[in-house]
This record gives structure tokens, sequence and C-alpha cells, in this order.
């Protein structure tokens, strides 16, 4: 049994899901996969060459956790408690083209591989569908463990091609079928910045919101219009109030991106759909660059060499502070990746692809 997933890049919404704001990936053309079979006893062997690494542990032995996100463990936990039985171990090879460490989801397809390879060979297999796929990689990597962590990731990877998410009031899922063009995804090689970029987006932002909301009880990051930021500039400090500016600023341009891109679901040559998503693309790029600071030197000039090549636009990908840079590329793909390459970043020519698939 040979099981694959995508990784994914956000196109909109980045740094907004822990706000509870919607946002929209895309699965991408780099994959992680689980090549298979079953063992004679109840051991469960995986092979992990990329890494050089090898995981060994038996079925009877799975709780508690011995290492800190033990995600093997915790997905094969998850699923008997959905019900699912292994009288047989397995043997596994886990190879992947995913940047890893670089914001690409590159876990979170794994975690979605075995989940779907775990249900196919089980006992009593029950076919889960491609979201619910998502779910439980989702309980098995964040849930488990008691960690923060939103579910674009697990269900993006797990649905493929392109996603719109909201998880307030509740979470829906609504699957997108734009006709899109190539990509260049461009990787750093500068290690991300996880928890300094966190502190500042996510519990920077908590902490507006709470102080404007005390100000004014009526003031929503859902529905208050972009030109009312200005009636809550006295009350913050300038940094403060461009955080604020910023997350409703990429609120309004998230909606925007929705609708050209359920607009654009039958022609694959649109230049003017072309130009308009590039240009939504770096309008997000730039609040996250000036305002969220999330994004680094070396990405900017990766960018702007990206963009000097004939890319129409792009963002920093993930948390920030380093990892990975995308830019949409539909006509000049390979000198826009030759250009980043000159500015020292690693870079990968991708399209949007399926979710998790088993493989021929």
């Amino acid at each position: 049994m040979r099981i694959s997933t995508p990784g994914r890049i956000c196109l909109f919404g980045e740094h907004q899901d822990y706000l509870g704001l919607p946002v929209i990936a895309a699965a991408i053309s780099r994959r992680i996969s689980i090549d298979g079979d079953y063992r004679p006893d109840d051991k469960v062997i995986l092979h992990l060459p990329d890494l050089g690494l090898k995981e060994e542990f038996s079925l009877r032995d799975t709780f508690p956790y011995v290492i800190q996100r033990d995600y093997f463990r915790s997905t094969i936990n998850v699923l008997k408690r959905k019900g699912l039985t292994f009288s047989k171990g397995f043997e596994c090879v886990i190879h992947g083209n995913i940047p890893i460490n670089s914001g690409t989801s590159s876990s979170s397809a794994l975690i979605v591989s075995w989940a779907h390879f775990l249900d196919k060979m089980s006992d009593n297999p029950l076919n889960f569908s491609q979201k619910e796929l998502g779910e439980i990689a989702n309980a098995a990597e964040v849930l488990e463990f008691g960690e923060p962590g939103g579910m674009m990731d697990h269900y993006s990877t797990a649905i493929g091609n392109v996603i719109y998410l909201e998880s307030t009031p509740e979470i829906y899922v609504e699957a997108l079928t734009p006709q899109l063009g190539t990509f260049v995804l461009g990787d750093s090689l500068e290690p991300k910045d996880t928890l300094g970029i966190l502190a500042r987006c996510r519990y920077g932002m908590e902490d507006v919101i709470r102080k404007v909301t005390a100000y004014d009880p009526e003031f929503s990051i859902f529905s208050t219009p972009f030109e009312k930021a200005e009636y809550y500039q006295k009350m913050l400090s300038e940094d403060e109030f461009s955080l604020l500016k910023a997350n409703i600023e990429d609120r309004d341009i998230l909606r925007q991106g929705k609708e050209l891109l359920t607009e654009n679901t039958h022609d694959p040559i649109n230049e003017l759909f072309d130009e308009a998503f590039g240009e939504l693309l770096y309008l997000h790029y730039k609040n996250l660059r000036d305002h969220k600071r999330t994004s680094t030197p070396k990405i900017e000039r990766m960018m702007n060499a990206a963009l000097n090549a004939g890319a129409l636009g792009g963002k920093i990908n993930g948390s920030g502070g380093g990892g990975c840079m995308f830019v949409y590329a539909p006509t000049r793909a390979e000198e826009v990746a030759e250009a980043i390459e000159k500015e020292g970043g690693k870079s990968y020519i991708i399209t949007v692809d399926s979710g998790t698939r088993i493989e021929p």
C-alpha cells in the first residue's frame, strides 16, 4: 500500500486563523509518501531515509508517549478510539520532497498519509473521507498533545486543491476549483522564528482586540469596516494600530481573493485574473512584511528578484521569520526560479495538486 499527501501554501489569511478569521490554502505538487506492508508480528518499523532515521515500536506499546510530539503513536491511538483494530504490524518506507520546517506543512502531510495508510491497512477499514482524515491528523498532532494550532494544514493537505476554511462559529470547509497556473516556491533556507513571530502577530493582536473591544463593545474583527480603524488610533500605540489595520485589511483581501477564485473556474488562460490574483497576494505580503514583520531581508530580496523576473505577485508562507515564500508565475516560472536561486534561495516550480491519495 502506498499513500501520498501534498504540502500546502496559504494563499490568503496568513496569521489570521488563530483570530477566528477564515483562510484560503492550496495543496502543492510536493508530497510525502508512505509505502508499506504487513509484518508477521505486532511491530511497527518506519524507515525515514531522507532524514537518516528509523522508528520502531510495538502496537501494544503506543501509550503513553515516549517522545515529544510522538505523532506515529498518537495517530494509532486516535484511530483506535474511532474503532479501528490492528492485529498485524507494519513495515514502511517514508519519502518526501516537501521542504522541511519551512512553513509548507510537511509534518501535517506526513500525519495525514500515516492516518490514511493505517485506515486502509487496519483489520476493519472505515474508509475515512479526506475531510475526516484531516480531522484525525489534527487530533493526532494538535489535540492529543494540547498544543495550539488551527486546522488549515490538516484540511488543506488531506482535501487538496484549494480550500476555504472557516473555524468560527464552527468548522466550515468549502472546496474551491479555480483554474490556477504555475507557482514558484522559494525556500530561504533560514530557520523560522515561529515563537517570536507568534508573540507579536498572535498574542500582540489578541491584546489589541481586548483593548479595542473594551473601548468599543461593538468592535468586531469579523465585521468592523477598515475605515473605522482610524477611530481607535488614539487609544493604541503606533505598533498596535499598525497590527489592527493590517489584520482588518488582510481580512478584506481574503474576501476579495475568494470572490476572484470562485469566478475563475473555467478559463485556464485569463490574464486579467492572473494579474488581479498576483496583486492581491502581494498586498497580503506587504501587510505581513511591513506590519506583522514576518519577512526577512533575504526573503525580500528573493521576492523582488522574482517580481523583476516576471512573477505577478506572491507572499511569505507560514509563520515567517524565515522559511518559504512563493510567487505566482504562470508564464515565466523557469526565469523566476532562477532569479530566486541567484539570491541564495532554493526554488521549486509547483502547481496546485490533489489531496491525500492511494498511489498505483
